[in-house]
């Protein structure tokens, strides 16, 4: 997402946070922004469970020690964490904060519990988006489609999709992904406002202004 302002404000990153139920496009839409946007970083978790051979560490994930994390988790090192299946997973804080004190932003592809601990921790730095399908219907054709889970765990999913939908008055902005170019368009639409707040760029704005009035 190329930016078309002649003039670019200093400000400090935002963390860009989009959850969904599984099946509802954030992965996707999350790829298209990071292929897109140059602004934009990925946060990068940690974890404990093992790695499949198509991870790179570094990349997909920071694959850690049990006891590393714990090390991590109890120093106050971690944004947010959750245990999944018996294994850990966390974002670590001091990478996110050295991007945004640089200027970038961090993009979250999370669920709706992460995106509570973030906005606990760092509210002003946050702005999240929820996504939710256009019908559960659709929703199940979708999982469907992908013919990753078997039917069980497809029901399993629906199931939690519910639950999960109904944290979406939580979320700063809701979108409804029943086309993906006009989801992404958006997404995009809400990143340029929200990289326009007076609040993030206060002090780039003001000196700016000074040499308007100068």
């Amino acid at each position: 997402m190329p930016d078309q302002r002649h003039v670019r404000f200093p400000r400090r990153g935002l963390m860009f946070v989009i959850s969904s139920p599984s099946g509802a496009g954030k992965g996707t839409l999350s790829r298209n922004i990071l292929d897109t946007d140059r602004d934009m970083t990925l946060s990068i978790s940690v974890t404990t469970r093992d790695r499949r051979p198509s991870e790179i560490n570094g990349v997909h994930y920071h694959f850690i020690t049990q006891q590393r994390f714990m090390s991590m988790r109890d120093g106050g090192e971690l944004l947010e964490w959750a245990e999944v299946h018996g294994n850990y997973y966390g974002t670590p804080q001091a990478p996110v904060e050295e991007a945004l004190a640089s200027g970038r932003d961090v993009l979250f592809d999370i669920d709706w519990q992460g995106a509570a601990q973030l906005r606990e921790k760092m509210s002003s730095d946050v702005v999240s988006v929820f996504i939710l399908p256009p019908s559960m219907a659709e929703l199940r054709s979708r999982l469907t489609r992908r013919a990753e889970d078997a039917p069980e765990v497809i029901e399993k999913r629906l199931v939690n999709a519910r639950r999960e939908i109904a944290e979406w008055s939580n979320f700063d902005y809701v979108v409804v992904n029943d086309d993906l170019d006009a989801a992404f368009a958006d997404l995009t639409a809400i990143l340029r406002a929200e990289r326009s707040r007076r609040s993030r760029a206060a002090e780039g704005i003001a000196g700016f202004v000074g040499t308007l009035l100068a």
